[in-house]
């Protein structure tokens, strides 16, 4: 049994059941006891403790996700080192690998692999905006939740690409179907490189198959370097041509020919959906010849990587790669000119070989079949003549129709002007733009940047040398396109990322405290549920972080005046609540004789606790009345209010205008505070003095009202 297994890692994360083993670390299910949380926890395996370089691959890749936070990548919650064992406390993903998802469907819909593309492109925006390139990008490291949500995962290998600009030589280079031509080459990496892997993903989840294989990784890294994949139509005609073009421009040797950023390359992809029957005219161009040091290296580089995996059978095995790799060569280049040899040898030979059956077929004709032949030898030239009558004639009258139509006379040129963000209703008839002929290019189609009947493409660009009287296609906006927000309060946040982006709008997320909304749920969105937003405006989410409040204990406050209960409870950071009185009782007047909740109760902070309190014995009490003006230039119906010692005594719903004057009576002994308030708001504060029978005004906001 693994030793970790119902073991507690720094007496907070309870280790459940192993899930996951890698190649230098396995990933273990764990409950988080303090938040009753399900995590992940990876742990490097102990013979791999000592290592040097597995354990900073280790520390590594907890530095690099830690400064990471997108719905596509998985989340970092803790990391541990101890000298007894390393590891990463993460997001547990209920989900399987996106290359077992490929393994079972064999060849994904084109839909849902750009659907999958686009997350992963996401994520490594983020990834890159952070300085960090993953290099070891490959469906093994995709995690796929049921909801279609992706979560790569995996930064071992990950590095620093703005402060660290070293080449991959001295490092591991990533899994060899998935690796660049540069990463192969041992040479300098960049997000360029990550962009090259997601190509070999997307052309896997396309055809269901790799672009390359071969028998070793060495020979895999050599077609990586030199070979050219094959189009991807070739082996799936369902592919549209567009998707078709993005894939191979993903995939190009040469990273300058290559997509130059995650942005680049969903900006295609988003013109693509937008209409899948585009083609981009992008060409597989990249024929650059690596040089023979580059094979060299790469052929060295996975040699250290076998030697380090497999040890000595590893070496020889390497070395029989190698050997492998070097004849695959010599026989490539032995092949192609024996070919050229063999192909002209035939050609020689097929010529002879045909005459000499045409010989032998005449010969072995009967003898009438032979005199029509010779017939035959003698019509042929009559009719050759015929024939070159009629093409001599033909060439007259031709000549004929050229000169008198001139169709090759010299027609003026100009340039070509730009027409997008103008009005075509106003410049179709424009004398201005009389020597062009504008069409428009299909159905007019919404556009985040320009308004209705505004021209936001054209064929040929603006620039360009164009024939006076040319054709321009012109594509024409139909106005910006106006989303509907769906109320997203109270979803989980990660899904509400990917829908809002689904709806083709942006979202940017604020982290807020909220006492009844979960952590990690959406708050409430701005603009606000059911509000018309044009395409691609930025949605702020508000994502709540759970209360910041805690759990205090109720204290105990009866027997205490009120006023004295009021200041025991804010001390606690809880509030005075309902206060009712009880009258006839054998307790003094304004003393608390009980409190709900009870006295050791845990209540959130900021909640109240209400109390009863006594109005004293009846016999002790004396009742007297006061006459309260109210102001006249309250007309409305208003709720007044009258309060003895903090307990609420009277409440009429009342015209202050038409009443005048409010009389009310009080009971209670020695002296009381009476306050009145109107709608809420303090209106006079008295003190009545019951024994001599008598008030007088504290507060006056008379002049207020």
């Amino acid at each position: 049994m693994d030793k970790f297994i119902g073991k507690r890692l720094d007496g907070r994360y309870e280790i459940k059941e192993i899930i996951g083993v890698g190649g230098m670390a396995n990933v273990y299910k764990a409950v988080d006891v303090t938040d009753n949380k399900v995590v992940a926890v990876k742990i490097l395996r102990e013979e791999y403790m000592a290592n040097e370089e597995f354990s900073r691959m280790f520390k590594n890749e907890s530095k690099a996700i830690a400064v990471l936070s997108h719905p596509n990548i998985v989340k970092v919650y803790d990391v541990i080192f101890t000298d007894k064992f390393q590891s990463i406390v993460m997001e547990y993903i209920d989900g399987i690998t996106l290359k077992e998802y490929i393994d079972q469907q064999k060849v994904l819909r084109w839909k849902e692999a750009v659907y999958f593309t686009v997350q992963i492109l996401r994520a490594l925006q983020h990834a890159h905006a952070k300085g960090i390139v993953h290099r070891d990008i490959k469906p093994h490291n995709i995690m796929l939740l049921s909801d279609g949500t992706v979560k790569m995962m995996d930064f071992g290998i990950a590095r620093f690409a703005r402060s660290d600009q070293r080449t991959s030589s001295d490092k591991a280079i990533g899994s060899v179907h998935y690796i660049s031509p540069e990463q192969a080459q041992g040479g300098v990496i960049d997000e360029k490189t990550d962009i090259y892997s997601v190509g070999i993903m997307l052309f896997e989840m396309l055809t269901g198959q790799l672009p390359f294989e071969a028998e070793s990784p060495v020979s895999v890294a050599i077609k990586q370097i030199q070979s050219q994949a094959v189009l991807p139509r070739s082996l799936n005609p369902s592919i549209p041509k567009g998707l078709e073009e993005i894939t191979m421009k993903a995939m190009e040797k040469n990273p300058a020919n290559r997509y130059q950023s995650a942005t680049e390359m969903l900006e295609d992809i988003d013109t693509f959906k937008r209409d899948p029957s585009i083609q981009f005219s992008y060409k597989y161009l990249d024929q650059d010849e690596p040089s023979p040091r580059a094979v060299e290296n790469a052929r060295r580089e996975q040699e250290k990587w076998r030697e380090r995996h497999n040890g000595s059978t590893g070496r020889r095995s390497s070395q029989r790669s190698q050997e492998a790799a070097a004849k695959l060569t010599s026989f490539g280049r032995s092949e192609a000119t024996s070919a050229k040899e063999q192909d002209s040898a035939s050609e020689s030979r097929s010529e002879k070989v045909q005459r000499r059956r045409q010989r032998t077929a005449q010969r072995a004709l009967p003898y009438d079949e032979q005199q029509e032949a010779v017939v035959h030898s003698h019509t042929l030239p009559i009719l050759g003549g015929i024939a070159l009558a009629f093409v001599v004639v033909t060439a007259i009258f031709i000549f004929y129709l050229l000169y008198e139509n001139d169709p090759f006379g010299r027609v003026a040129e100009t340039t070509m002007p730009n027409l997008v963000g103008l009005s075509y209703d106003e410049i179709k008839d424009s004398p201005e733009y009389d020597y062009i002929v504008m069409e428009v290019d299909g159905e007019p189609a919404y556009h985040e940047q320009y308004g209705r009947g505004v021209i936001y493409d054209q064929l040929p660009v603006a620039g360009k040398a164009i024939k006076v009287g040319a054709v321009v296609k012109v594509k024409v906006s139909s106005g910006t396109k106006l989303i509907s927000l769906p109320a997203f309060a109270r979803e989980e946040a990660t899904v509400v990322y990917n829908r809002i982006q689904e709806l083709g709008l942006e979202y940017t997320s604020l982290d807020v405290n909220d006492e009844s909304v979960p952590k990690g749920y959406v708050v409430r969105t701005v603009p606000e549920a059911g509000a018309s937003v044009p395409a691609g405006q930025v949605v702020t989410v508000y994502v709540s972080l759970g209360t910041d409040k805690k759990m205090v204990d109720v204290p105990n406050v009866r027997g205490l005046s009120i006023a004295n209960a009021q200041a025991m409870l804010e001390s606690f950071n809880l509030k005075l609540g309902n206060v009712s009185p009880v009258e006839d009782s054998e307790y003094p007047a304004g003393t608390v004789i009980a409190q709900n909740p009870s006295e050791g109760s845990q209540l959130m902070e900021g909640s109240t606790v209400d109390l009863n309190v006594s109005q004293g014995s009846a016999e002790d009490q004396t009742s007297r009345i006061m006459n309260i003006p109210l102001p006249d230039s309250l007309t409305e119906i208003c709720t007044v209010q009258a309060t003895q010692d903090g307990v609420e005594k009277h409440r009429e719903m009342l015209s202050p205008a038409e009443v005048g004057t409010w009389k009310v009576a009080f009971s209670g002994e020695g002296t009381s505070n009476i306050k009145v308030l109107i709608d809420g708001e303090l209106y006079l504060e008295y003190t009545l003095d019951f024994e001599n029978n008598s008030y007088k005004i504290v507060t006056d906001n008379r002049d207020a009202f």
